[in-house]
């Protein structure tokens, strides 16, 4: 499944979600049902690994690793 961005039409927040391509997610901030699927950028080829490091890091503090196992969120750190 890929990853969507979806801006939550009550808070104004953006965030990413992996979901089917006709789902809408509530939003992880204020839990409102009004939110709009946005045009995410492709990630360029090569990026180098401090890159996806920081990426994952900064996605662990969000929130978006909650369905991982302890083994899978250790490694994504």
């Amino acid at each position: 499944m890929p990853i969507y961005d979806f801006h939550c039409l009550s808070c104004d927040r953006i965030f990413e979600r992996i979901t089917r391509a006709d789902a809408l997610p509530d939003c992880p901030h204020c839990g409102a049902a009004q939110v709009e699927k946005l045009v995410s950028m492709p990630a360029a080829p090569g990026k180098s690994a401090a890159i996806i490091a920081s990426g994952r890091r900064q996605a662990a503090r969000e929130g978006l690793f909650s369905n991982y196992s302890k083994a899978d969120k250790a490694r994504a750190k």
